[in-house]
């Protein structure tokens, strides 16, 4: 076993399949199977079953990736941090974020920091905030931006604590630009799941205040959510305003403020305490933190 078949045993159990993984890597597909055949020989255990959906990792290659991926995560970050002395920055990026983030920001920011460093492979993983932090936990992430938790063990750097805001349709019936929580909650509010920190923060606030929300609809989707209150005039929903940017530049929908209380999330960019970020996924934060960071003070 050696460092070369574990690249690649990662990599096939990441993409699922061997023509993907194959793309990825740069090689030949005979010269990966191969590889993983040996591999397979060597432990004495099946790691993948080939079906029509492609390559369906075994209990004990479930287990072997959770023991390697840090390892290699680790030998990246060598790797990335002896080279940073080079004038081009190369390497391999993999940063979490939750969908409130990536509806608006990521796009811009890949395109911005691609321009800047064309020879890094940026990762994206969008997911909830609790996934994202065991994630970075387990090496498989370099970091992640996400709504900070009450209890938390990882390295975690402030990023933006933001307003969230009442969103409408423009055919919706006139709104002041300031609307009370007791007014917002008592609207038909298409709201994420209990999974989605959002919910979360609205659901403190519902407790605090004692008031019962009047949820219409639970969908997870940002991008559904604002179709429906685009199409649906009576409806409304209570968002980040980094999430809507685009839609209220567009004037497809209107941002009123919510008061008394105000609601807010406090976004953190969480790395693991003991392994520094490799220099690519650092210089990849920076440009999204900015992008963030400019969105939100918008």
């Amino acid at each position: 076993m050696d460092q070369r078949q574990i690249q690649y045993f990662v990599c096939l159990y990441e993409e699922g399949s061997v023509t993907r993984a194959a793309q990825r890597l740069h090689i030949v597909q005979p010269a990966l199977s191969m590889q993983i055949a040996k591999l397979e020989e060597e432990l004495g255990r099946q790691l993948f079953v080939r079906g029509s959906k492609g390559m369906t990792p075994t209990e004990h290659a479930t287990h072997m990736y959770a023991l390697f991926l840090p390892v290699l995560a680790d030998f990246e970050r060598a790797r990335a941090q002896l080279l940073a002395t080079s004038s081009e920055l190369a390497g391999h990026a993999r940063i979490g974020l939750p969908a409130s983030i990536a509806q608006d920001i990521l796009a811009p920011a890949l395109l911005a920091f691609s321009s800047r460093h064309p020879q890094v492979r940026v990762s994206v993983t969008e997911a909830y905030t609790e996934a994202l932090v065991q994630g970075v936990a387990a090496g498989q992430l370099d970091a992640a931006i996400v709504n900070k938790p009450r209890r938390l063990m990882l390295k975690a750097q402030p990023v933006l604590r933001e307003g969230l805001v009442l969103v409408t349709a423009t055919s919706h019936r006139p709104l002041p630009a300031q609307v009370g929580f007791r007014q917002a909650v008592k609207m038909p509010l298409v709201l994420p799941t209990r999974q989605h920190g959002l919910r979360a923060i609205v659901e403190s606030a519902c407790e605090a205040t004692g008031l019962q929300l009047h949820c219409a609809w639970e969908v997870d989707s940002l991008g559904a959510i604002m179709q429906l209150v685009q199409q649906r005039p009576e409806l409304a929903a209570l968002l980040p305003r980094t999430a809507v940017r685009s839609r209220l530049a567009e004037g497809s929908l209107r941002a009123h403020r919510v008061v008394g209380p105000a609601l807010a999330r406090e976004l953190v960019c969480v790395s693991h305490p003991t392994r520094p970020v490799a220099p690519p996924a650092a210089a990849f934060l920076e440009v999204l933190i900015g992008q963030i960071r400019e969105s939100g003070g918008r």
